[in-house]
């Protein structure tokens, strides 16, 4: 078996090389192919995991799940990478893994930004919201601060700076923790803070931040109600026009057969559910019905609370985001998809009652009070540095300290890392087995004078219809069910069509909860083609839906 570890975070060299000893440990089950080019040319990795001795993975329904379209999000990655992991250590020896295994295929893309991702996992990391491409323009900022590690202790900490008009002063319950200052207070000692780093054109009486010149968010790139740059920040010149973002549209768009997806992300530690642009109320009631369920199950197994985008998630109550993944993979592809933000230390710290976002704009001083016990007493102190002195080049005396984000909040710490993302994969395996499935219900034939009519009927056994979501079906994204006949030699057809489309097929997923006596459970989960041939031999019978996958039966006559 590979030997792959989830207490550390790989670089792009060591990530391609687990893939290509997956595909090569465990040939019958992964293989893995480039998807694109980034950027700066690495290749963007596409595993693909199913037993291929019961069918190709195209003829089977299939999950999606990728990870890392934003830089620094690296446990994203490591998500993608265990649940590959699960899938094939856990097969035949899980009835579920194996089942999901043996009937649906799973498209696992680990780290859809190849050089954002290296670019945080250096040795002197450099921290981006995407990729590494300029935008909007391809120019330095000559004014402003740039994060940096000043002191060269492979820390980007903060900075604090003694100021009378400063927002912050010392804790009264936890003096290595700052405060902020009370809206009328007045006569104490007072800090403005910083991020650690250094200024270029270093001007005093006027601080503030550097444009960062890589400017793309790559999770407002794709086409689900795309807008400019000035409307929305990080979009790109226009929908897919990053060479990562149109690898992975156009990846999912050739394989018609997902039913599902999960995109990895950090932080907050919730699953987050389109749409993020309008109310609940303005989507079919029979998906937010199942997005619901969906997410239930996913709360019951990763201890994650399913939330809405647009209600629950959103960074300022007058704004909206927009090109967003699932988004994109809910209104035009038609399917459930997932935002799953990794890892939440307030959590960790025993804070549970607080929203999501907001919590970042104001919550009690009794969170941090606890989220500095939890990293003294399960970081050993790492996640908040205490406070110390520090020569700044520019701004003379300093202290360097507090909160170290990169090891505490943007991702688990290493030791944290297995425990958090473990989950993960009994939710996708969940979500794959409630995808729709074609298989044959029955095949009749009866004579009929000089002929022989053959009945061929095949059926939905998966939970979700075929269409798996009702906007896919209004959108009419895939075609109804389609039967196919074709006849060996001395064999003529009558009656019927050599290919004909059928209608779509439910699941279960719209049955109530109880009968009470009224509920007739018909058949609208299969469907019967028919033909007559007259002759004898060979005939093949073929029924496939985009999503559903492809059933094939050879008979004789």
């Amino acid at each position: 078996m590979p030997e792959i570890a989830f207490d550390r975070y790989y670089r792009y060299d060591d990530l391609t090389a687990l893939l290509q000893a997956f595909a090569k440990e465990y040939a019958d089950l992964v293989s893995v192919e480039s998807i694109g080019k980034s950027h700066e040319g690495r290749d963007i990795w596409l595993a693909t995991v199913t037993n291929r001795a019961t069918g190709d993975a195209k003829d089977k329904p299939a999950f999606w799940c990728d990870g890392n379209i934003h830089a620094s999000e690296v446990s994203a990655s490591a998500s993608v990478m265990n649940i590959l992991w699960q899938l094939v250590t856990r097969y035949g020896k899980d009835a579920e893994v194996t089942r999901a295994v043996d009937t649906r295929a799973f498209y696992l893309v680990p780290r859809v930004n190849p050089d954002g991702a290296e670019w945080a996992l250096a040795d002197v990391p450099k921290i981006i919201r995407s990729g590494t491409r300029p935008y909007p323009w391809d120019e330095e900022d000559f004014y402003g601060l740039e994060r940096q590690d000043m002191d060269g202790d492979g820390r980007i900490l903060n900075m604090r700076i003694e100021d009378p008009n400063g927002g912050w002063k010392v804790s009264g319950e936890e003096p290595r923790l700052l405060m902020k200052r009370e809206p009328s207070e007045s006569g104490g000692k007072y800090y403005r803070l910083l991020p650690e780093g250094i200024f270029h054109n270093f001007d005093p009486l006027t601080l503030k931040g550097r444009r960062i010149k890589e400017g793309l968010d790559f999770n407002r790139n794709f086409p689900s109600q795309w807008r400019m740059e000035g409307e929305q920040h990080g979009a790109g010149p226009y929908p897919t026009s990053e060479p990562e973002i149109r690898a992975l549209v156009q990846a999912i768009v050739d394989r018609p057969n997902i039913c599902g997806a999960v995109t990895f992300h950090t932080f907050s530690g919730v699953h987050l559910r389109p749409p993020s642009t309008k109310p609940d109320d303005d989507i079919p009631a029979e998906d937010l019905w199942l997005y619901k369920e969906i997410g239930k199950k996913g709360e019951e197994i990763t201890g994650y609370p399913a939330i809405s985008n647009y209600h629950e998630f959103r960074y300022h109550p007058k704004e909206v985001i927009t090109g967003v993944f699932d988004d994109w993979m809910f209104e035009h592809r038609g399917v459930f998809a997932w935002t799953t933000e990794i890892w939440s230390p307030q959590r960790q710290a025993g804070i549970t009652d607080y929203k999501y976002i907001d919590w970042f704009r104001d919550h009690p001083h009794e969170d941090d009070i606890a989220l500095l016990k939890w990293s003294d007493e399960k970081l050993g102190g790492k996640g908040y540095v205490d406070w110390y002195e520090f020569e700044h080049p520019q701004l003379g005396k300093v202290e360097l300290g507090g909160w170290d984000s990169h090891f505490a909040f943007r991702n688990p710490p290493p030791d944290f890392l297995e425990a958090e993302i473990s989950p993960f994969a009994d939710w996708v395996v969940w979500q794959a087995l409630i995808s729709p499935r074609l298989e044959v219900a029955a095949i009749d034939l009866r004579p009929v004078g000089d002929g022989t009519v053959i009945r061929f009927a095949v059926e939905n056994t998966g939970y979700l219809p075929s269409y798996v979501a009702r906007i896919g079906r209004d959108k009419k994204v895939c075609r109804g069910v389609i039967g196919e006949i074709e006849l060996g030699e001395g064999l003529k057809l009558l009656s019927g069509k050599l290919r004909e489309e059928g209608p779509q097929l439910e699941g279960r997923s719209h049955l109530p909860s109880a009968g009470f006596g009224w509920l007739l459970e018909s058949t609208d989960n299969r469907h019967v083609f028919e033909w007559t041939v007259s002759g004898h031999g060979s005939v093949r019978l073929i029924g496939r839906h985009d999503r559903a996958g492809r059933v094939v039966e050879d008979i004789e006559i």
